[in-house]
């Protein structure tokens, strides 16, 4: 399973919100492209979002993610605000490796489709739930559509991953939804990418334990800033025997 460390940008610079709300902003006096640069070489990918892009519902600083995926080098993903195959095409035009939608899940299925056909394992699609149902438009808006069937439903396009975030857990770091994580997973038909929650060393050995082979990677981004533990300890946590299948 892969560690991958998250940094958000926000008016340029790197933040971390708590459950998705823009009124609790953590702000991190380091830059984005520095951070970039320290995690290089040691772990395979790097999670951008840009969080003025998903709540304007367009891409807003394109140019900070040049720097950043200049500073990291391959494999960085980004996500924010991603409506249209012409921001997809220009974010991989910068150098980014993959490339996150979210609310298009559900509003535009088609642009999905079209995404994944045209772009094979480089497409992640963002599940963003708050008990069990999507929410969408950066985290504003509640929908009806259960996660694991949005995900069975995606199951039969050429997707990278399922990004998936229970949003009650984001930024507070009481540890993940493993069970419904696990579930995703198990039951969903596409690899699994881990989202919300992990604040101690603990919550990525649980994870860790738990992970059946589809789980394939873990977000972490407060903890990692704040220095609950370091690059090389979250590493060592994951570093155990998975779930069987």
């Amino acid at each position: 399973m892969d560690l991958i460390p998250a940094i958000d940008l926000l008016h340029g610079g790197a933040v971390r919100l708590r459950q998705g709300d823009y009124s609790q902003v953590t702000q991190y006096q380091v830059q984005p492209d520095e951070l970039a640069s320290r995690w290089r070489g040691r772990v395979r990918r790097l999670h951008l979002v840009d969080l003025d892009g998903a709540r304007q519902g367009r891409p807003a600083q394109q140019d900070l993610v040049a720097r950043v995926a200049r500073a990291f080098g391959p494999g960085v993903e980004v996500g924010g605000g991603v409506r249209s195959m012409r921001t997809i095409e220009e974010y991989l035009g910068l150098g980014v490796d993959r490339v996150v939608l979210g609310t298009a899940a559900l509003l535009e299925p088609e642009l999905v489709r079209r995404a994944a056909m045209a772009y094979p394992d480089r497409i992640i699609v963002a599940v963003d739930a708050r008990q069990g149902l999507i929410a969408t438009h950066g985290w504003q808006q509640q929908s009806r559509a259960s996660a694991l069937q949005t995900v069975q439903d995606l199951a039969r396009l050429p997707l990278g991953a399922v990004l998936y975030t229970d949003i009650d857990r984001d930024g507070m770091e009481v540890g993940p939804n493993i069970a419904e994580t696990v579930r995703l997973a198990r039951e969903g038909g596409l690899p699994v990418i881990a989202s919300g929650g992990i604040g101690v060393l603990a919550h990525l050995e649980r994870l860790a334990e738990a992970a059946p082979p589809a789980l394939v990677g873990v977000i972490v981004g407060r903890a990692l800033h704040e220095g609950r533990f370091s690059l090389e300890e979250a590493l060592r946590a994951l570093a155990r025997p998975a779930a069987p299948v």
